[in-house]
């Protein structure tokens, strides 16, 4: 059987694979799982529930708060909110765990069921297991006065929101902002603290109904914000997805910033004011060439990990590290979150545009993106990517033939039979010859014979 937690949570299509009676039960285990320390001690644990303003998210978070409370767990809904509201929260009102019920940037049918630590903190696979374990056991069941309690975290909106401007260093008046809240969980928050912190804020992308959450609006859809930021003639804009953990930006021209250039951005700011822990940013495989070259000639150095953010959360932590994220725009903050935060990101940005008086534009120079293709070469066997050697070989005549000015990356699926090719180089033309050629190799070697993949 296949593992059910996926690389965030368990998610799936709504009444499909993520049933009102799979939620239901996965609460019961993680009630199991993570309420043991408190429940121990003689007090009833507690647990933070939030989602996105999906319309399966109302069944899913009823379901999700129905099996905590009758395994004993005190449960305070917190409403629709961004994940990294609810992370912060779990953390703030010392928690046991918390629930997040989201799909992210998938469309609306989706939605997903993500579990965090005491602290607001992503769990590790074995914790994931052992809530997957439990899902075939008795679940707790304790009557009278031990059931759970569920209340209204009448607050919860309020305290997110003062913490995020806690994290300024000064005000952003006399900027204007165009906001795309992706009609999901940031809709309200993000122009609140925006406008809070003295930025003129145009929004759209932030009127929820339920069903259209992601559809042609916020961090995966950017035309509309930089049609928007041009109209209004705004120093930039920002764009979350539907739970807000991840943030791109375009500026005043309508260019988009991506996650890379947003890391640059920041990591050079942090650096200048001795906030950056051992000069380290932590970015995937997947960064582009040019943000290392970009921080080594400024000193910082990047620690690689593979995709995901859990991975570069991990190395975060191992390390103490300050700043980490991904091309995507999932950027970490450890100082102030535990987890990608779109908000938090989008006003540290507005901060270094207000603060050095320098257009988003200018900000995103301190990095040059190399040209970057990437080509899925599908039914192979990519387990054997690695060991090929015809690919092997010709993976190694593309890196002698880029230098310093590209590189070559391989990587399997994760989910299906295919493997990614991606190559940077100088030009487009060259990545293109290249990468073309090197997903031929891949196909020749690697294709599945069809009575095999029968």
């Amino acid at each position: 059987m296949a593992r059910l937690f996926g690389t965030d949570g368990v998610r799936g299509l709504a009444n499909g694979l993520l049933t009102a009676e799979l939620a239901l039960q996965l609460a019961q285990a993680a009630a199991v799982v993570l309420g043991h320390e408190r429940a121990a001690n003689g007090t009833r644990p507690r647990a933070v529930v939030a989602r996105d303003p999906r319309a399966s998210g109302e069944f899913i978070a009823a379901a999700v708060e129905a099996g905590l409370s009758s395994s004993g767990i005190d449960v305070y809904d917190a409403g629709v909110l961004p994940t990294p509201a609810a992370a912060y929260l779990i953390a703030d009102l010392d928690a046991d765990f918390g629930v997040m019920i989201s799909a992210s940037h998938n469309p609306a049918p989706d939605n997903g069921i993500k579990f965090f630590a005491r602290g607001g903190q992503k769990l590790p696979d074995e914790v994931e297991d052992a809530i997957e374990a439990q899902l075939g056991k008795e679940p707790s069941r304790p009557v009278g006065g031990d059931v759970g309690r569920i209340q209204r975290f009448s607050d919860a909106e309020d305290r997110y929101i003062v913490h995020l401007l806690g994290t300024l260093p000064h005000r952003l008046d006399g900027l204007k902002v165009v906001l795309d809240c992706a009609h999901g969980a940031a809709s309200g928050c993000s122009p609140q603290v925006f406008a809070s912190a003295g930025a003129e804020v145009v929004v759209i992308g932030a009127e929820p109904d339920g069903l259209n959450i992601n559809d042609g609006v916020g961090s995966t859809h950017l035309g509309p914000l930089k049609a928007a930021v041009v109209k209004h003639s705004a120093d930039f804009g920002i764009a979350h997805d539907g739970d807000a953990d991840r943030c791109l930006a375009v500026d005043h021209e309508g260019n988009e910033v991506d996650g890379d250039q947003i890391m640059a951005i920041l990591a050079l700011a942090l650096k200048e004011s001795g906030k950056l822990k051992d000069d380290v940013l932590v970015a995937t495989v997947m960064s582009n060439l040019g943000l290392k070259i970009a921080l080594r000639n400024a000193g910082i150095t990047i620690r690689e990990t593979a995709v995901g953010d859990r991975y570069v959360l991990e190395e975060m932590r191992d390390g103490g590290y300050s700043l980490g994220g991904e091309q995507s725009g999932h950027v970490i903050f450890s100082d102030y979150a535990t987890t990608g935060d779109g908000v938090l990101t989008g006003l540290q940005i507005a901060a270094q545009v207000a603060g050095t008086g320098k257009s988003l534009k200018d900000l995103a120079r301190v990095m040059t993106k190399l040209p970057q293709l990437m080509i899925n070469v599908k039914g192979v066997d990519k387990s054997r990517a690695a060991s090929d050697e015809g690919v092997s070989a010709a993976v190694a005549a593309a890196e002698l033939e880029l230098g310093e000015t590209g590189r070559v990356l391989l990587r399997p699926s994760g989910t299906e039979a295919l493997v990614r090719v991606m190559v940077e180089a100088a030009d487009m033309d060259t990545a293109t010859r290249i990468c073309t050629e090197l997903a031929g190799v891949v196909e020749d070697r690697l294709t599945i014979p069809r009575e095999l993949a029968l």
